[in-house]
């Protein structure tokens, strides 16, 4: 019988036992470690290339910084994506979970069954003889049945592909709505993010600026790389970024006079955007 190795990450100690039992009910999985934090799932994962990873997305400590970015931040460095399974409290982060590819999505406690209808759905979709199957499916998504299935091909991020591991993007659009009104923005126009309250300005390249009556949590939930939170109030787009001072910590927007502020909370991330600059085709003076 073939092993499938997989990894917890979640910051509740006691979910993270109760997550481990219901495991070991499957001689299929074994164990490998856990994680209660951002950047420890983050080096576990990266380290050992589980099979599953099952994700807290809505922790109990916020400075846990565990949420659907985690899963955005894995695209920047693998090729082959572990199949994510999502195991929080809520149903309402579902839909966004869906932008992710997430493989499950269950609500805690894990059951035995939970688990059960999980391998059994992963077996059938990955498993069985592709003769066995007049149509090739992406992952989908249910909630005792509550939440209607979204495939894959409407999803509007970068996702690799399982069989041929090429990856086909489909530029993201998001659309703002204000009685009535559709705003369209093309994500990659957009430069940052600026907490207001219960609000949310946005910040575009041409130098415009719209408000969006969501919070920045939210942005921060829904969106994945090159959208980084750097601060409290802060979310950015790596791709703007032309200088990072971490002296005076700030970060500078191109062709602006923008510097926009990072915190100490949120240093890894800003550590993590200065290792991504030094990928690929670099030069060090």
């Amino acid at each position: 019988m073939k092993k499938y190795s997989y990894i917890i990450v979640d910051n509740d100690a006691e979910s993270v036992l109760k997550t481990r039992i219901v495991a070991e009910g499957f001689s299929e999985l074994t164990f490998i470690a856990s994680a209660t934090n951002y950047r420890q799932g983050l080096n576990l994962v990266l380290e050992h290339r589980p099979y599953f990873v099952f994700l807290e997305i809505d922790p109990q400590d916020s400075l846990s910084h565990l949420s659907l970015s985690f899963i955005g931040e894995l695209y920047r460095y693998l090729s082959i994506i572990p199949k994510i399974i999502v195991t929080t409290t809520k149903k309402d982060l579902a839909f966004e979970a869906i932008q992710y590819n997430v493989f499950d999505y269950i609500i805690k406690p894990l059951t035995h069954i939970d688990l059960l209808k999980t391998l059994l759905k992963f077996e059938r979709m990955f498993l069985e003889p592709k003769e066995s199957r007049s149509i090739e499916t992406k992952p989908d998504i249910n909630i005792a049945n509550e939440i209607p299935v979204l495939k894959a091909e409407n999803i509007p991020v970068a996702i690799p592909d399982q069989n041929t591991n090429q990856e086909f993007y489909k530029p993201l659009v998001i659309c703002i709505k204000s009685y009535g009104d559709h705003r369209y923005i093309n994500a990659d126009d957009i430069c940052y993010f600026q907490a207001d309250n219960n609000s949310t300005d946005i910040y575009l390249n041409s130098g415009d600026m719209v408000t969006a009556f969501k919070t920045l949590k939210h942005f921060e939930q829904v969106l994945t790389y090159p959208f980084i939170r750097i601060h409290n109030s802060y979310i950015i787009n790596r791709n703007y970024i032309a200088r990072i001072h971490n002296g005076n910590s700030v970060c500078y927007i191109k062709n602006s006079t923008k510097k926009i502020p990072f915190s100490k909370t949120y240093k890894a991330n800003v550590d993590l955007i200065i290792a991504d600059f030094s990928k690929g085709n670099y030069l060090e003076i």
